[in-house]
């Protein structure tokens, strides 16, 4: 294909624009020796800036839209629908209960069976873990995440991940953004007066997750897809409106600008945000197709992210000499809305990549949908063949002599017509005047016997077999329990691979991305709940049973970020714990080397309980160890054991 050629973005006519709004009054940001930086649209360094980010745009959307007609393809075997030809509209305009070509849905119900193991992996709280580095850091660790904890509820950070892993699987690869933000709304507070006021405030800050479209993602193409950081640059194009883009400018006055200039301008739309994907087309809906004249003002905003030596002449955006890692938005591929340093403590790119069948070298994968699309597309046309010859088989074909029937009576299709014959057959008879035409159904093996073994085949490719989808095999031999609960295994060990890439890939970098985030930019006190993971030891620390005040202070501490490995214990070994818990709670040798609390809390999630801690007894319960008889009877004499509920020591010897 050949590469998307765009129009020099210097060829825009400021002036005009200029003319028409007005030279809007901007306080532009300032170097590190405080000399502000000429960002006025048309201005040579607005123009150099602009260029940069349009140039590496191109770059990598040349490259990337190549797969976009193969996404297109798993987008409709994911609405289960396929356009219909002209004959088969003829025809539902007939008779719309009249059956036509479908989409099989077998690809959605794999790419749901893979999604469910995920989501149980990791989507329970806390999605993110961690603990201190010292003893002195282990509380801070604690109340760190107790606080990120509180972010990902409130800020619906599961949702994010969700479309993250079905983005994965459908298209290769998932990527997500971290992003600081601040929800800001309105306060009523009452006066010693009496009197209310109300007031805007800041209602809550912390992390949220925010999902980048792969039709829109422009990453740095001479990277493979998992190395994002190692990259120059890695941008996406975010569709916004006009009024979101001129809130955030009001509320960031430092960091925003030039977004005035964007009221009433024609083609707000980006070169590289043209509607791409087929996942609405079913519908025929578009969100690029809005009419300019519509009531929404829609806007396309090209961020990227980019490694740049500000002192370079080819910036001239400061004095360091050093590389730095900048955020660049280009409004409509107009205006530069945005130039600014990171300034992250973590100093990476806010991007996590999830590519569950990365290959190590490609900057944009197969995905596993992908894998099985060619043999989704027999399985569909075996079962519409079917139902074309069915449809053709359960219509009357005749052979009829015209002249000696009436051939308007026999269109009739209502029952019970009455067929005349024609005066010259009078008298003759029936029966040589109608014939049936025999339909031989040579598809009926499509959907008996040829569409299960195109499964098998989906099956053994994607990993998603029957006992994963909660199906019991139904025919063949009858299988036994171990064979069962082997297969299972086996199968449930394939899917952990996928969850232990997504974890190493995607999980670690989201888990320290987001307590970087929460050290350096938290900026106000927070309560958090105490209940759950760590109930008793905050217990013990802080002596409050629901909940406390964490400050920015407290979480100042070194911690190693800890991650499930996507391992998911379901079902069968449930069993085998609980015979092991048993061994251990009877054999007192062996049970003194394990901590048997810790395994029965084991054993009760793996059973579904989802927060053992409730039933925990306050104040850490009773204490129970095995001894032997004789130094039990000892050590009562000494007055060192008291019987529960009892005063005294143990009588007899």
């Amino acid at each position: 294909k050949m590469p998307v050629n765009l129009p020099v973005p210097s060829q825009t006519d400021y002036a005009a624009i200029d003319a028409r709004s007005g030279n809007i009054p901007y306080i532009y940001p300032k170097t590190e020796k405080g000399v502000e930086l000429d960002l006025h649209p048309g201005s040579e360094l607005h123009e150099r800036i602009k260029q940069a980010v349009i140039r590496r745009a191109q770059d990598s959307y040349n490259i990337m839209k190549r797969k976009h007609a193969d996404w297109n393809l798993v987008d409709q075997t994911l609405t289960a629908y396929i356009p219909l030809d002209e004959k088969e509209k003829a025809l539902k305009a007939r008779d719309p209960r009249k059956p036509v070509s479908i989409v099989v849905p077998y690809t959605y119900a794999t790419m749901e069976t893979l999604l469910t193991y995920l989501v149980t992996a990791f989507l329970d709280l806390p999605m993110f873990r961690y603990e201190g580095v010292t003893s002195d850091d282990t509380v801070g660790a604690i109340m760190l995440e107790k606080v990120i904890e509180l972010q990902t509820i409130k800020n619906k950070v599961g949702l994010a991940l969700h479309t993250q892993f079905r983005d994965g699987l459908a298209y290769g690869f998932g990527v997500a953004c971290p992003i600081w933000g601040e929800q800001w709304g309105f306060k009523t507070e009452r006066q010693p007066d009496g009197t209310k006021l109300r007031t805007r405030k800041r209602l809550f800050e912390g992390n949220r997750l925010e999902n980048i479209d792969p039709y829109l993602y422009l990453p740095d193409i001479t990277v493979p897809i998992h190395k994002v950081q190692e990259g120059e640059f890695v941008g996406y194009i975010d569709r916004t409106n006009y009024m979101s883009l001129l809130e955030m400018e009001a509320q960031n006055p430092n960091d925003f600008f030039n977004v005035r200039y964007l009221k009433g301008i024609s083609g707000t739309s980006s070169w590289f945000g043209t509607e791409q994907s087929a996942r609405d087309k079913r519908q025929n809906i578009s969100t690029r197709t809005l009419d300019i004249h519509s009531s929404s003002n829609p806007v396309d905003v090209v961020w990227m992210y980019m490694k740049i030596v500000p002192s370079d002449v080819d910036w001239q955006l400061g004095d360091s000499e050093i590389p730095e890692k900048w955020l660049f938005g280009i409004a409509a591929d107009q205006f530069v809305i945005f130039a600014k340093p990171l300034g992250l403590d973590h100093d990476m790119f806010p991007v996590a990549i999830f590519a569950p069948d990365f290959d190590g070298y490609s900057v944009c994968p197969i995905s596993r949908l992908e894998l099985i699309y060619g043999m989704q597309n027999v399985l569909d046309f075996l079962f519409s063949s079917h139902v074309t010859n069915i449809r053709k088989a359960i219509n009357d074909m005749l052979i009829v002599d015209p002249f000696l029937i009436n051939m308007e009576d026999l269109k009739d299709p209502e029952p019970g017509k009455l067929i005349r014959m024609r005066r010259a057959a009078w008298g003759r008879g029936v029966k040589d005047a109608v014939a049936q035409l025999q339909v031989n159904d040579i598809t009926r093996t499509h959907v008996s016997q040829d569409a299960p073994h195109v499964i098998d085949l989906m099956q053994r490719t994607s990993g998603a077999v029957d006992s994963l989808m909660g199906i019991m095999r139904s025919s063949g031999e009858r299988r036994s329990a171990t064979e069962a609960r082997g297969s299972r295994s086996s199968a449930l060990s394939r899917i952990a691979k996928t969850a232990k890439i997504c974890s190493m890939m995607s999980m670690y970098d989201l888990a320290y991305m987001f307590a970087s985030h929460t050290q350096q930019l938290m900026s106000q006190p927070i309560y958090v709940s105490t209940m759950g993971r760590y109930q008793q030891e905050l217990m013990e620390e802080y002596g409050q049973e629901k909940g406390m005040k964490v400050d920015p202070s407290q979480i100042d501490i070194n911690y190693d970020t800890v991650i499930h490995d996507g391992t998911v214990e379901i079902g069968e070994r449930a069993e085998s714990w609980a015979t092991l818990f048993q061994i251990l709670a009877s054999q007192p040798a062996v049970g003194a080397g394990f901590d048997m609390v810790r395994v029965f809390k084991h054993l009760a999630r793996m059973l579904g309980a989802k927060n053992v801690n409730e039933f925990i007894q306050k104040g850490g319960g009773v204490n129970i160890q095995a001894m032997q008889t004789q130094e039990v009877l000892n050590q009562a004499k000494q007055g060192k054991l008291t019987p529960i509920g009892g005063q005294g020591g143990i009588e007899g010897d």
